[in-house]
């Protein structure tokens, strides 16, 4: 009888690195967020310029007492820039998918994105849907019930936040990374005592997946050695 899948624990003082991808239409605000989350800082729309395939930062924080060192691809929302997008899902590990609730259009777009999610993501990757620019709630064109309601339905987590005021923003990449580190299968490395298993659809590549049938000579000898 197989032995079930351990995880080997992270020490506190050891880093989990999470890849997160911001998704969705162009001028919702996602590299606002990224802005106001990672620097602190807001640029008004008319300075600021369209992301042109992908920008990429690096961030530091810590959830729940364990540190995490966050890797946040920012992609562009114009349909001439995807034409790589599988190579920027390829790993990723949560999903924020963004949209204006000024503007109804971003919202209406959601199911194209997540048709694009299905292809291309594990069901076992968390994702957010957050409703940006709540600063603009005289223009609202989206309730706060709808989106609520559609990501219910897509099993989500869901928040309105404001990359300018800066409301709800922190809280966006904390729930998100907190349901990350509640699915150590994304991020955890595995014990040989795993007995051959997988994780997730267990296709090579899938991101958010691991294959534990490319088990290490090592592993095979009995070392204990992690398959990550």
């Amino acid at each position: 009888m197989a032995a079930p899948v351990t995880t080997t624990p992270v020490a506190s003082s050891s880093p989990v690195n999470v890849k997160l991808l911001l998704i969705g239409n162009a001028s919702v605000g996602k590299s606002s967020l990224l802005l106001r989350f990672s620097d602190e800082q807001w640029i008004p729309e008319d300075e600021a310029t369209a992301t042109i395939g992908v920008d990429f930062r690096v961030h530091k924080m810590e959830v729940n007492g364990r540190k995490v060192k966050l890797s946040i691809w920012d992609t562009a929302g114009q349909e001439r820039f995807r034409t790589i997008t599988s190579s920027y899902y390829r790993g990723a590990q949560g999903i924020i998918v963004v949209y204006d609730v000024a503007n109804r259009e971003t919202y209406d777009a959601l199911p194209k994105w997540f048709t694009e999610i299905d292809t291309y993501v594990s069901s076992l990757v968390p994702k957010i849907i957050v409703g940006n620019k709540l600063d603009k709630e005289h223009s609202r064109q989206v309730s706060t019930s709808e989106g609520q309601t559609f990501a219910t339905r897509k099993e989500c987590l869901f928040l309105e936040a404001s990359a300018k005021t800066s409301v709800g923003v922190r809280e966006v990449f904390e729930d998100l990374v907190k349901r990350i580190l509640e699915t150590p299968e994304l991020w955890s490395p595995v014990t040989p005592e795993s007995g051959g298993g997988k994780r997730g659809d267990g296709e090579d590549g899938m991101p958010g997946t691991i294959d534990l049938n490319g088990r290490s000579a090592q592993e095979d000898d009995g070392g204990v050695g992690c398959a990550c």
